[in-house]
């Protein structure tokens, strides 16, 4: 074998990627030695891109389907290279495969409960956790700002930054939203939405694309759950004193069945009925007898007059104190008076309790 022809044999011709696993996002062809052939053939197969990398500078990059390797197709890795006028020896160059499918079933959750503040509840710690899907949307940018020279990149490699991501925005999500508490199982399909919508920019930054995110539950802590229950089912039961009498209704007639035989199974059936009667009546509440007042009701208190005269005012004076007055001509028709509920004083004679008082009758003229 001439020399040309064992260094064109260890040339590489065939550049192609089977990817056999499941988290496999990233995958670095094993070029080592070996340079590329001028017109070898690139094989890249559905869900995946291949990108050419020269000194760490992102150059060209094919979609799926098989590609000859020449300066036409090779735009920018012609330009970086300085293929003048095209090439024609072997060359060297990365190629990176980047899987390009759903990687679905992700999962987020909360490490530690978020604290919110619900107008029925007050303070409670909710939990929560869902899945997610995400894909490559943008390959280099993927490369460039997540895998950097790394020869094999799985899924693991990022997952726990897009979880962190997603709990982040979640827990700042929930506090936002003012959802009541007992509302939140009705709303996840909203939530979910408006989660994906939030978080998509940040993914875009890495080059990746968040095709679908479901918030599968939103949770109390055990202690506040049974809290919960206990007060649903006393809602329930509604009239506690009718539930206990119904109970204890089922409870005897299972008491007064005799399984012993026909002779003693109305034995147990008039046992029965005694035990009901004696139940009903001690579970009937006594009605109270209603208590007699033996104290007379407090005597009628009497009104409080006020008087002014002489820019002074003096008081209180009850009813029979004014009339002394009225009668002895201290106080005239004229004089302020003021009691409680007036809005401001009057005259004397507009009280209509003593009016009768300032009238005086004068005998008719004799005739003449």
């Amino acid at each position: 074998m001439a020399l040309w022809e064992k260094a064109t044999a260890e040339l590489i011709d065939i550049i192609e990627w089977t990817d056999d696993s499941s988290d496999t996002m990233v995958w670095r062809f094993p070029r080592f030695e070996n340079e590329i052939k001028h017109g070898a053939q690139l094989i890249v197969r559905q869900s995946q891109v291949a990108v050419f990398v020269n000194q760490g500078q992102i150059a060209d990059v094919f979609p799926s389907g098989q590609h000859q390797l020449t300066t036409r197709n090779l735009p920018v890795l012609t330009t970086l290279m300085g293929w003048k006028y095209g090439f024609q020896s072997p060359f060297k160059a990365e190629v990176y495969f980047v899987n390009t499918r759903n990687f679905t079933n992700l999962k987020w959750g909360t490490s530690n409960p978020v604290m919110l503040r619900d107008p029925e509840f007050g303070p409670v710690r909710l939990r929560s956790f869902g899945t997610y899907v995400v894909r490559v949307s943008e390959p280099a940018k993927f490369i460039k700002e997540i895998v950097g020279t790394g020869g094999h990149f799985t899924l693991a490699d990022v997952a726990d930054q897009l979880r962190n991501l997603v709990v982040t925005r979640f827990s700042d999500m929930l506090g936002e939203s003012k959802i009541p508490l007992l509302d939140l199982s009705s709303r996840y399909d909203e939530l979910s939405a408006y989660l994906t919508q939030k978080i998509a920019p940040e993914f875009l930054e890495y080059g990746l694309e968040v095709t679908k995110l479901l918030v599968e539950n939103i949770s109390l802590p055990e202690e506040v759950e049974a809290a919960l229950d206990k007060k649903s089912s006393m809602g329930i039961v509604g009239n506690l004193d009718n539930y206990v009498k119904f109970q204890s209704a089922n409870a005897m007639e299972a008491a007064a069945k005799n399984p012993g035989g026909d002779a003693s199974a109305g034995v147990g059936m008039g046992m029965g009925f005694a035990m009901a009667n004696q139940l009903g009546k001690a579970l009937v509440t006594p009605q109270e007898p209603a208590q007699v007042n033996t104290q007379p009701p407090p005597l009628p208190r009497d009104e409080a007059y006020y008087v002014g005269k002489n820019g002074k005012q003096a008081g209180p004076f009850d009813k029979a104190t004014v009339i002394g007055y009225i009668n002895k001509g201290s106080i005239t028709k004229e004089t302020l008076m003021w009691k409680e509920g007036m809005a401001e004083w009057k005259v004397a004679a507009l009280f209509g309790e003593f009016a009768s008082l300032f009238r005086t009758t004068t005998p008719p003229p004799l005739p003449k």
